[in-house]
């Protein structure tokens, strides 16, 4: 039986010691975009680095790096092999290796786009890859596309879908306590961690369950997903539980999200509001904690 834990059961923050080096915080690598979708890599970048990421790589097709580059210049940018008309192709997994050895977690999918090497090139990192991995947007497609891929992994991988994504993993639409039930049977399955967003945002494992109380409507907006999925990346990077990256990850993307709209509203906001929003909520939330825990009382 599933063991559902309170709403108000948030994890600490990860420690950061006085005598920390960019090295002590870990090396989140994101794997994502095409041309036309040079956006969403970048906003996971951003939001790991706001989520104390001590260095943050984007992996992207050579054709957007220079784009991809410009959104910040705190993260770099590694040129990758492209198709024809701009997505990752097969060329780029010696590179993505040998990027992901320095790396210390993945996150892979943001602005991906559909192709049958896609689909071959994510079935192989997701199999194969020996560090902690966020999976996400277009990544699940081709995961979804290649349903033998959807199988235990070498190493913790945490899995990210939007309702019509996880419909497509499943290969059936759900709604309620059946999707619900068959997200926590998902988790079992790969033993992984499956956060299913929404609102009131499902995270689990398939022996525990967690319901997110942070959010609001303005986060409906294309890139919010990237944001958290770079934010959750960060996170394993530092070395957090996946169950517990996942949770903390939700719960602090959330609160950027509701200190976003209390500042300039939710209608106007976008998915780079959050990720402005990200350390105000960091340090919010460690104000919580030194007081009387990340609760109810402290999340707004």
């Amino acid at each position: 039986m599933v063991q559902w834990l309170p709403d108000d059961d948030v994890p600490p923050l990860p420690a950061r010691p006085a005598d920390a080096h960019k090295g002590t915080f870990g090396t989140t690598l994101v794997v994502g975009g095409s041309v036309g979708m040079a956006g969403a890599p970048a906003l996971a970048a951003m939001g790991a680095l706001r989520s104390g990421a001590g260095l943050v790589r984007a992996a992207v097709p050579a054709p957007i790096a220079p784009t991809v580059a410009a959104f910040d210049p705190c993260y770099t940018v590694i040129p990758l092999g492209s198709d024809a008309v701009g997505r990752l192709s097969q060329s780029s997994y010696e590179v993505l290796q040998a990027a992901a050895l320095a790396a210390t977690a993945l996150a892979i999918g943001p602005g991906l786009g559909r192709s049958w090497e896609l689909e071959w090139l994510v079935g192989r990192l997701f199999a194969e890859q020996t560090k902690a991995m966020v999976v996400d947007a277009d990544a699940l497609n081709a995961l979804a596309a290649e349903p033998q891929n959807l199988r235990p992994a070498r190493a913790a991988r945490v899995l990210t879908p939007h309702p019509g994504e996880f419909a497509r993993l499943i290969g059936r639409k759900l709604e309620g306590d059946e999707r619900i039930a068959a997200a926590e049977n998902l988790a079992a399955q790969l033993g992984a961690v499956v956060v299913l967003k929404g609102r009131h945002t499902l995270v689990t494992d398939g022996r525990r369950s967690w319901r997110n109380t942070t959010g609001n409507s303005g986060m409906a907006t294309g890139g919010s997903g990237d944001v958290l999925t770079g934010v959750v990346a960060a996170l394993l990077g530092q070395g957090m539980d996946p169950f517990d990256a996942a949770r903390l990850g939700v719960f602090v993307h959330g609160l950027a999200g509701d200190l976003a709209a209390e500042a300039i509203g939710p209608i106007g906001m976008t998915a780079a509001d959050i990720a402005r929003w990200l350390p105000r909520a960091w340090l919010r939330c460690s104000a919580g904690a030194n007081a009387s825990g990340p609760g109810p009382e402290n999340r707004r």
